[in-house]
C-alpha cells in the first residue's frame, strides 16, 4: 500500500489533491470556514471513494494550520467508511452499520484497523464502537475534531463519529500509544463531586480539586491552565494510565477534557524526557516493522502547543519522517481502542 499526503496552505482543495490518482480511502482535514465546501468538492473529485473528514490541523513534515489536507491510502487496501449518529445520546442505535462494514471489509486485527473522527462524547462513542471491533481483535486509532462536525462519504454530520475500516492487503497493521508523562511523587486521589456531562472534577480526597492542585504545585488560578502541559492528571486503568488535561477553572472545581467519575483513582503526572520517549517509540516501531508503508498518527493539541513552546515541533515531525510516509491530525483528544485520552499520541503503522 501507499500513503498520499497533499496540502494547501491557502485552502485550495484542487491543489491539495494534485497528484492523487486512484485513492481507495481518503481522510480530509479542513478549516471551519471551508469545511462544507471541501467535503462537497472532494466527493465530486472522487465519487464513491470511502472518505471521512473533520475540522483540524494536519501535518507530514510540515504543519497545515488553516488550509486543507488530504491523506489517502491506495495501491493495496480495501476500505469502507460510515458514521454513527446521535453520539451524545445513543450511538449504539447505529452499531449495525459498523457490523455490516466489518463483514464487508473482512480482515482481522492482524491486517485491519478502524480510524475515527468524533464530534464529542468520545468515551461513549469508543465504548460503543469497540464492542463490535473487539470480537475480531481490530484496533482503533482516532481523535476529536473541531466545531462539532465530521463528514463521511461526502455528507456532513453533527453529533456523530465518522469511521473508516481499512484493511492492508499486503501486510500487517499495528497501533501504538505514546505517553510522555510519568507519575509525580506518590500522590493518589479518589475523585468525587464530579459532573460527568460537563467533565467537572469537584474534589480530590474530599478537598476542593483546585486547592489540591494548587497546594502541590504552588500555582495561581491563571497558571493552572498552562501548568497542565507539564502536570496533567492520570487515571489508573489497569496497568495503563489515561492522561486527563485540565480545561478550565470553575470556582473550586476543575473542568477537564475527558470524563472523570466519582470514585475514579487519579494520580498527578509530570512531563518526562519527551525527546528520548519519541526516539524510543520510533525504535519500537522499527523493530516491529522493518519495512513500513505508512504511519498515520493523531497528536493532541496540547502536545502540539507544548512542542511548539519548546521549539521541538519541527524536529518532531522530521524525526517521525524517518519512519517513512508519516502524516496525521492534531486532535482535541486521542482515541486508542476503547480509551479516550489527552496529551498523547496514537498511531497506526502499516507494513
Amino acid at each position: 500500500m501507499k500513503q498520499f499526503f497533499g496540502m494547501s496552505q491557502r485552502g485550495n482543495l484542487q491543489e491539495a489533491a494534485s497528484g492523487l490518482g486512484k485513492p481507495q480511502f481518503i481522510m480530509l482535514l479542513s478549516n471551519e470556514k471551508q469545511f462544507e465546501e471541501h467535503v462537497k468538492a472532494l466527493e465530486k473529485l472522487y465519487p464513491g471513494v470511502p472518505s471521512i473528514g473533520c475540522i483540524g490541523m494536519g501535518y507530514d513534515t510540515r504543519m497545515v494550520e488553516q488550509g486543507v489536507v488530504i491523506i489517502a491510502f491506495l495501491d493495496g487496501v480495501s476500505a469502507t467508511a460510515n458514521v454513527l449518529e446521535q453520539v451524545s445520546t445513543m450511538p449504539v442505535k447505529y452499531i449495525e452499520r459498523l457490523r455490516q462494514d466489518m463483514a464487508k471489509v473482512g480482515g482481522t486485527g492482524r491486517d485491519t484497523v478502524c480510524i475515527d473522527f468524533c464530534t464529542g462524547n468520545d468515551a461513549c462513542a469508543l465504548t460503543t464502537i469497540y464492542t463490535a471491533l473487539k470480537r475480531s481483535g481490530i484496533s482503533l486509532v482516532g481523535g476529536t475534531g473541531d466545531a462539532g462536525l465530521v463528514s463521511a462519504n461526502g455528507v456532513i454530520y453533527p453529533d456523530a463519529v465518522a469511521y473508516g475500516l481499512v484493511r492492508n492487503q499486503n501486510g500487517r497493521v499495528k497501533t501504538y500509544k505514546e505517553n510522555i508523562y510519568h507519575q509525580l511523587g506518590n500522590y493518589r486521589f479518589i475523585a468525587s463531586q464530579t459532573d460527568r456531562s460537563q467533565y467537572i472534577l469537584g474534589a480530590l480526597n474530599g478537598k476542593p480539586a483546585k486547592q489540591v492542585y494548587q497546594d502541590i504545585l504552588h500555582v495561581t488560578d491563571k497558571e493552572i491552565l498552562t501548568r497542565t502541559f507539564q502536570n496533567p492528571f492520570g487515571k489508573i486503568n489497569g496497568e495503563d494510565t489515561c492522561i486527563i488535561s485540565i480545561k478550565d477553572v470553575q470556582g473550586n472545581s476543575l473542568a477537564c477534557f475527558r470524563q472523570v467519575n466519582d470514585s475514579d483513582v487519579l494520580i498527578l503526572l509530570e512531563l518526562g524526557d519527551y525527546r528520548a520517549i519519541v526516539q524510543d517509540t520510533i525504535r519500537r516501531i522499527c523493530e516491529d516493522f522493518p519495512t513500513r508503508s505508512a504511519v498515520f498518527s493523531v497528536n493532541c493539541l496540547f502536545r502540539y502547543k507544548l512542542f511548539c513552546n519548546h521549539g521541538y515541533m519541527s524536529d518532531y515531525l522530521r524525526e517521525m519522517a524517518a519512519l517513512g510516509s508519516h502524516a496525521g491530525l492534531i486532535g482535541y483528544g486521542e482515541h486508542y481502542n476503547n480509551q479516550f485520552v489527552n496529551q498523547s499520541m496514537t498511531c497506526v503503522v502499516f507494513e
